[in-house]
C-alpha cells in the first residue's frame, strides 16, 4: 500500500505581468509531481488575466483583488484559500524544473525541525549562473548577503543546509507552520517581508533550509523593473522597518545611526 502524496498549493501573485505568469504556468506542465493545486492572485492588474491563465490551465484558481495588496497581501489572499499540506509561494517571473518538489519534500522528510525551505536559484537569462544558495544573517548595519549570488555554477553549492532566510521568490512551507506562526506581515508591501516572516518562523522553533536538489530559474524583478524608484524606495524603507522589529537597544541604535548618517 502506497502512502498518499501530500497536496502542494502553489501560490503566485500577478501584477500586470500576465505574459510571465502564463510562461510560469507552462513550466508547471513539465513538473513531475502530480498532486498540485495552483492559485494565482491578481493584484488589481489593468486587465483581468483569468481567460489567458485558464487557457493554459483550466484548473487554475484565480483570485482577483480589487486593490494592489503588495507582495505579502497578495500571497496571504492565496494562503487563505489554499488547501495544501504544503504551500509553495513562488514568483510569477520564475520557471520551475521537473523535479523541483522532490527535493523540497525530501528536506521535510529528513529534517524534523524544517519549517521552510528554498530551492537553488539560477538566473533564467544566465542559466549557468547561481543567484541563491542560502542567505547570510542580517548584520548590525541591516545588510545581508545572498550566498552564491552571480557565481558560475560549478556544483560548489550542492548541499543541503540550514540558512538564515528563504528566497522570497520561492518559499516552500508546511501548512501547520503557517497556522502556528501566522500569515506574512503586510506592513512592508514590497521587499523584506519574507525576511521578517522567516524570523517569526525561527522564533517559533523551526529552521529554514536551502536545498540544491531543487532548482528554479528566476527572471528577476520583472514586476518592478531591475532598477526603479519603487524598488529603491521600498528597499530602504523596509530595511529600517525590519531592523526596528529585529533589533533592540544598542544594536538598533548602531543601525539607525549608520542609516541616518551614511545611508540616507
Amino acid at each position: 500500500m502506497t502512502m498518499k502524496q501530500p497536496l502542494i498549493s502553489i501560490i503566485t501573485v500577478n501584477y500586470n505581468g500576465t505574459e510571465f505568469t502564463c510562461q510560469f504556468l507552462e513550466s508547471l506542465k513539465l513538473v513531475n509531481y502530480p498532486h498540485l493545486e495552483v492559485i494565482v492572485v491578481d493584484n488589481a492588474s489593468k486587465k483581468d488575466p483569468t481567460a489567458a491563465l485558464k487557457a493554459i490551465n483550466p484548473d487554475v484558481i484565480v483570485i482577483l483583488s480589487k486593490e494592489n495588496l503588495g507582495f505579502a497581501g497578495g500571497n496571504n489572499l492565496g494562503l487563505k484559500v489554499a488547501k495544501g499540506d504544503y504551500y509553495f509561494l513562488v514568483n510569477n517571473d520564475t520557471e520551475l524544473t521537473p523535479s523541483v518538489f522532490d527535493g523540497l519534500l525530501a528536506v521535510f522528510d529528513t529534517y524534523p525541525d524544517a519549517g521552510m525551505c528554498s530551492p537553488k536559484f539560477r538566473y533564467f537569462f544566465f542559466p549557468d549562473t547561481v543567484e541563491y544558495a542560502g542567505y547570510e544573517d542580517v548584520d548590525l548595519l541591516g545588510k545581508n548577503g545572498m550566498i552564491g549570488c552571480r557565481t558560475p555554477e560549478q556544483g560548489q553549492y550542492d548541499y543541503i543546509t540550514k540558512t538564515h532566510y528563504a528566497h522570497g521568490a520561492g518559499m516552500f512551507v508546511k501548512a501547520e507552520v503557517v497556522k502556528k506562526v501566522g500569515l506574512m506581515p503586510e506592513m512592508y508591501f514590497l521587499y523584506y517581508e519574507e525576511l521578517d516572516w522567516c524570523e517569526q518562523i525561527k522564533r517559533a522553533g523551526y529552521s529554514i533550509y536551502y536545498t540544491y536538489q531543487s532548482l528554479v530559474f528566476h527572471k528577476e524583478s520583472m514586476s518592478t523593473g531591475k532598477a526603479s524608484t519603487l524598488k529603491t524606495y521600498y528597499h530602504n524603507r523596509n530595511r529600517e522597518l525590519l531592523m526596528r522589529r529585529k533589533r533592540n537597544g544598542w544594536k538598533y541604535l548602531i543601525f539607525i545611526s549608520y542609516y541616518i548618517l551614511i545611508t540616507v
